[in-house]
């Protein structure tokens, strides 16, 4: 096992031009993440705030779907 985590973790070989867009794609895909994760947060912390209700329809009938999501708990001092 050891050796096949050694072997994925040398930097790869070949044209500089390859080795530039993987890195530009390494990059967008960081940025990415980081912009999912604040959006995650933030809901989280409405959530956990005061209820949120999401309203959505059905793709195959067309109806009406409502989700409300609320918590317990809380995020700021203690009781």
């Amino acid at each position: 096992m050891a050796n096949k985590r050694e072997k994925s973790q040398s930097p790869p070989t070949g044209n500089p031009e390859q080795l530039e867009q993987l890195t530009r794609r390494v990059k967008m895909l960081d940025d990415r993440l980081d912009n999912l994760d604040s959006i995650v947060t933030s809901l989280v912390q409405r959530v956990m705030e005061k209820p949120l209700t999401i309203e959505m329809y059905c793709p195959k009938c067309g109806s009406q779907i409502e989700i409300g999501v609320t918590s317990n708990a809380r995020l700021r001092g203690s009781i």
